[in-house]
């Protein structure tokens, strides 16, 4: 499948800040180098993670619109939590105003905030792209970086952990699917040990 890159790089650049571009296109990056490093198709990955945070900077009440419109499967917490709602408005988005028809794609925009159980490949280079992308500098990121690059299952176990521990941390909700993803990759790092 052939992707427009240079289009949307075009649209991003006019819609969101500089700072949101860039990280963009650092994501994008990133996720190129994991689809390498993983077997995913390289330029779909970059595709992916170009447009994860296409909604990222429209106004509130927008992001929620798109949201209602998208006919998604939305659970309480996430329409309760404003943070969550562009990655669902930007699934919606991509899907029917660039009119990207793979499922793969769409949902990799849609879950990289939350995740859940059973991600594709494609969903988890995108989540772990976007979590430690070059402009990224929390705490333990080179850690988390040498275990994304070392075993995807267990990078997706810490990485859920490390999402639950920071909404915990602000008195956030937990939406389900972020803590069906959890226990889903920690059963199958420890099925993964029994063998």
């Amino acid at each position: 499948m052939f992707y427009n890159t240079e289009e949307k790089k075009k649209y991003l650049k006019e819609n969101l800040s500089q700072k949101r571009y860039q990280h963009s296109l650092n994501v994008a990056a990133e996720c190129r180098k994991l689809a390498e490093k993983y077997g995913e198709d390289p330029d779909k990955a970059y595709f992916a993670g170009l447009l994860h945070d296409v909604c990222k900077e429209l106004h509130g009440e927008e992001q929620k619109l798109l949201v209602l419109e998208s006919g998604f499967a939305v659970c309480r917490e996430e329409l309760e939590t404003r943070s969550l709602w562009h990655a669902v408005a930007g699934a919606y988005f991509v899907k029917n105003i660039f009119g990207v028809e793979d499922i793969d794609v769409i949902n990799s925009i849609r879950f990289h905030t939350v995740g859940r159980a059973g991600m594709s490949r494609l969903e988890e280079i995108v989540y772990l792209g976007d979590l430690i992308s070059a402009d990224r500098n929390y705490k333990d990121v080179d850690r988390m970086r040498k275990i994304v690059y070392n075993d995807l299952n267990e990078a997706m176990l810490e990485a859920l952990r490390f999402s639950i521990k920071s909404v915990i941390k602000k008195n956030g909700m937990l939406p389900l699917c972020t803590v069906e993803g959890y226990n889903f990759y920690s059963r199958l790092l420890k099925e993964e040990k029994k063998k």
